[in-house]
């Protein structure tokens, strides 16, 4: 029997580094698998939710005056230098970064949805839903938490609307387990992310920030590698 190893990738959904770093680690596991048909161990990804701005409004503000204020103290030549820079970035992976317009708001009701398809449905819809979510919110300006952003991404990965509409308007439904799972990361000392956690037979390997897909790749073989 082939060893299952856990990937766990701890991500918040308005974080454009997670975003490059999902694309990049579906993209290794793709390599991977079609490489090694016989590999003596199988790969299971889980999501994990963290909030970077957990004080942040639900109705949100406007994204690009966020990033310009509170990342680059204001300036415009600054927030111009950056916004070039993750289109440099996303181009190979077919991301389209959009920092010019939208809203930077609270990311708990996105993560619930995510944490409930993960508990609750068959493995794989909350990958579709979370590819959903970045396409949104990163490229179509898209709130990153609004009803229409969640029944969206839910409607996109396979769910009818009557059922899409349900989850998103029960703010509820996995509420109390999504918080203990951001707190579960904080006590794990996740402070950034993406943080993503190689579960091996003999040790665990943790990547921390947005690595390149060959450092995933890698990763992916060591855990083969020790397994046997």
């Amino acid at each position: 029997m082939p060893y299952e190893s856990t990937i766990t990738f701890t991500l918040d959904t308005i974080c454009p580094w997670t975003y490059l770093g999902f694309i990049r680690l579906t993209k290794a596991l793709d390599v991977y698998r079609i490489a090694n048909p016989d590999s003596p161990a199988t790969f299971t990804l889980k999501l994990a939710p963290y909030q970077l701005y957990p004080d942040a409004t639900q109705e949100g503000v406007d994204k690009y005056e966020w990033y310009k204020n509170e990342k680059y103290n204001g300036s415009e030549e600054r927030m111009k230098m950056y916004m070039s820079a993750m289109e440099d970035l996303g181009r190979p992976e077919n991301i389209k970064f959009d920092f010019t317009g939208g809203m930077m708001a609270n990311t708990l009701h996105a993560h619930r949805i995510l944490q409930y398809l993960q508990n609750k449905k068959e493995q794989g819809i909350q990958l579709e839903v979370l590819t959903s979510l970045y396409t949104q919110y990163f490229e179509q300006r898209a709130h990153p938490s609004s009803d229409e952003t969640l029944q969206k991404a839910c409607m996109v990965a396979g769910m009818s609307q009557n059922e899409a509409e349900k989850l998103v308007k029960d703010e509820d439904e996995e509420l109390r387990e999504t918080k203990a799972a951001i707190r579960e990361q904080a006590g794990n000392g996740v402070d950034s992310v993406p943080y993503v956690v190689f579960e091996g037979r003999k040790r665990d390997f943790t990547l921390i920030g947005a690595k390149n897909v060959a450092e995933y790749e890698k990763a992916l073989g060591q855990v083969a590698k020790e397994c046997t």
